[in-house]
């Protein structure tokens, strides 16, 4: 209990919240702001509830399978919130409604974009991830393949995704911690981390669930309550959305332009392969792809999809009529905004301060303490994801070769969840003074362009062989890679190294092609023996993806 006290204690101190700047740009230089009572006390609520929740979990995770998998037994309903939870960050909430506060109509694209990859992942892999899988996505992806360079790259490709992924939320976390709670940003950044490193390593997949159920529950209610309350107020009472369309229209400096699109991404090159990343990286994020695992058959696995696509689609909405109604209720009123005339905290605070400006500072703590709760339940998601690929797929079946204890493993799984938190602790110190935007856009690429070709062709083309893959994948993680830093965002912005090599900011539909040709020149041309055994397998393991004949099933306890 000693352990459980301290970590209240280190909890108690950590007031920290986050956005990953998915879709706005950095949040810039962001002034401490005087500390916010209601704030801390739900914060501290919250916190006190999720390290009970982990105290729970941590009696309840005893095997390998309840560590990385919640024992398989997660209800499809159930898994739609985590998963929802997991894919709903702060990014979703405060960087798309400030999109919208900013550039109107246009700002959808993103909502679209992520919105739209859930579909695809719900008809094409989420059975198929649960009929072939253990624990991580490289199970599936060296199903029938050579295990040990399949494994490698596959794990490469996660890590590399988890660690972009967590260096945009924690320096989202320290930025907005000093807007939100006061706090200074190495006290915010460091502090998160210890939370994650307590909830993943003592409660595993079961813990990290419940804590994304928690987040996605609150984080629905508190962006339902400001949406419906600001839109009746900007409506001037009267719930008409062509009202609040119109007041939009007259208020914004940009007036009928709010409402057009094309204004935002500008090039069709640029649209097609941003909308591209954003459909196909979601189905390449190793950290909702495990999400599959945690149900108890592939039925289970297909409602998760079904219900987190309700929630998520409903929360899409709601950000539009928070970010319309940011644009009536706050551009006029000056207590919102600096000297200059713009939104305290940046465009990315436009939920936030809409949230004060409808409910006071009551309903702005408890939305800050709901912006708290998003970073938690999606850094430990990406850390559990992370420490996954360390301990199951590099260290159980590439350095062991499999000959693992399933203990020995989940020791590992946690010394590496502790190595990720300090990581991510020591690279959100380190890019504090960055434009960290960039880094959502490479994410988003790297999973679309190198997991995700190898994730769908391994489950629905025969002829796949394991030196296709390789070529394929490998092509698709350094072509994306490179395209995004020869590109203008990193050359030319971060950089400033005058015009960019690679012209287009959204390298996807560049990196996916090139990935899929790899994996279907380099499968073509392989005449080998081991090549033609992996051909022939594929029959077997389509029986076992479509019916689900000796796939894992559900732990007993």
């Amino acid at each position: 209990m000693k352990l459980w006290r301290s970590a209240l204690t280190v909890a108690a101190l950590s007031l920290v919240a986050g956005v990953a700047l998915a879709a706005g740009g950095d949040m810039g230089e962001v002034k401490k702001q005087a500390v916010n009572v209601p704030a801390i006390v739900m914060f501290l609520a919250f916190v006190s509830a999720t390290l009970g929740i982990t105290y729970w979990a941590a009696q309840r995770t005893k095997t390998a399978k309840d560590f990385y998998a919640a024992g398989g037994g997660i209800t499809g309903f159930q898994n739609g919130l985590a998963i929802a939870g997991d894919y709903m960050s702060a990014a979703s909430f405060l960087g798309i409604s400030g999109l919208v506060f900013i550039n109107g109509y246009d700002g959808l694209i993103y909502s679209v974009g992520w919105l739209v990859g859930w579909p695809i992942i719900m008809f094409l892999i989420a059975e198929q991830l649960r009929n072939l899988g253990k624990y991580t996505y490289a199970d599936v992806v060296s199903y029938r393949f050579q295990r040990v360079p399949m494994r490698t790259m596959a794990a490469t490709g996660s890590l590399i995704v988890v660690i972009l992924y967590l260096i945009g939320q924690m320096v989202g976390a320290g930025k907005l911690i000093q807007v939100l709670f006061g706090l200074d940003y190495i006290y915010a950044v460091i502090l998160v981390g210890i939370l994650i490193i307590l909830y993943v390593t003592f409660g595993g997949m079961l813990a990290t669930t419940w804590v994304q159920i928690i987040k996605a529950c609150l984080l629905l209610g508190g962006a339902t309550i400001i949406a419906i309350s600001a839109w009746y107020m900007a409506s001037d009472g009267t719930f008409s959305l062509e009202k609040l369309f119109q007041k939009a229209v007259e208020i914004s400096p940009k007036k009928d332009a709010v409402m057009k699109p094309g204004a935002l991404v500008t090039n069709p090159v640029e649209a097609i392969s941003l909308g591209l990343a954003l459909m196909f990286g979601t189905a390449g994020l190793p950290h909702i792809m495990m999400r599959f695992f945690t149900v108890p058959n592939a039925t289970q696995a297909r409602k998760s999809v079904f219900y987190a696509t309700g929630f998520i689609g409903y929360f899409y909405i709601l950000t539009i009529m928070i970010g319309f109604s940011a644009i009536v209720l706050l551009t006029t009123n000056p207590e919102f905004l600096d000297a200059a005339g713009k939104l305290k905290g940046g465009q990315n605070m436009a939920a936030v301060q809409l949230s004060a400006a409808v409910g006071g500072d009551f309903l702005l703590g408890f939305i800050s303490a709901v912006a708290f709760a998003t970073i938690l339940a999606v850094v430990s998601g990406l850390t559990l994801a992370g420490a996954s690929a360390i301990s199951h797929d590099l260290y159980a079946n590439v350095f062991a070769h499999g000959n693992v204890d399933e203990q020995q493993e989940v020791r590992i799984s946690k010394m590496a969840t502790v190595a990720l938190g300090i990581i991510a602790i020591l690279l959100g110190i380190a890019f504090e003074k960055q434009n960290i935007a960039y880094l959502v856009g490479l994410t988003f690429a790297v999973a679309a362009s190198a997991n995700f070709p190898i994730l769908i062709t391994s489950v629905f083309w025969s002829k796949m062989t394991t030196k296709g893959a390789l070529l394929g994948g490998w092509l698709g993680l350094i072509s994306s890679t490179l395209f995004v830093i020869l590109g203008p965002t990193v050359w030319t912005d971060v950089l400033k190294f005058g015009d960019p090599i690679f012209p287009y900011k959204n390298p996807a539909l560049f990196s996916m092609t090139i990935s899929f040709l790899g994996i279907i020149i380099g499968s073509l041309m392989d005449n080998s023996e081991n090549g033609k055994q992996e051909c022939a397998a594929y029959e077997a393991q389509d029986v076992r993806c479509q019916t689900g004949i000796g796939a894992e099933g559900a732990a007993s306890h």
